[in-house]
């Protein structure tokens, strides 16, 4: 196994990714949403957050970035399809599934600011 700065900085990385994920959390939290998945893996993808409020599910997508449009950028057309796919296989799961009506939103998170909510994204 190689060790070095490379697995360091890695690391680091997905240190401050996760950060930047509870960040998005509470400033999602503090407007009105309900948390009800967090990191939701399937085989064909994973959903940062997924967050409700009233019958509207939004699918979140977390990107630490140090532009905005870096960030909303930084989610391509691959991860768009990932992203919902896994929305997908969520939604088959929930029972209420036929009166939700569901979005993907983008949150970027930036150094010293607060985090940047764009819903409905793609």
């Amino acid at each position: 196994m190689k060790s070095g700065r490379g697995d360091a900085s890695r690391i680091r990385a997905e240190r401050h990714g996760r950060f930047s994920e509870y960040l998005a959390a509470l400033f999602l939290l503090t407007h009105g949403y309900r948390i009800l998945a967090f990191r939701y893996r399937t085989k064909v993808g994973e959903i940062d957050i997924v967050v409700r409020r009233g019958d509207l599910v939004a699918f979140v997508e977390v990107k630490a970035r140090r532009d905005l449009m870096a960030g909303v950028d930084a989610v391509g057309f691959a991860s768009q399809k990932r992203i919902r796919a896994a929305g997908d296989q969520w939604l088959r799961r929930q029972p209420d599934a036929a009166r939700l009506s569901y979005r993907y939103d983008i949150v970027v998170v930036r150094p010293w600011h607060w985090p940047r909510h764009f819903p409905d994204s793609f």
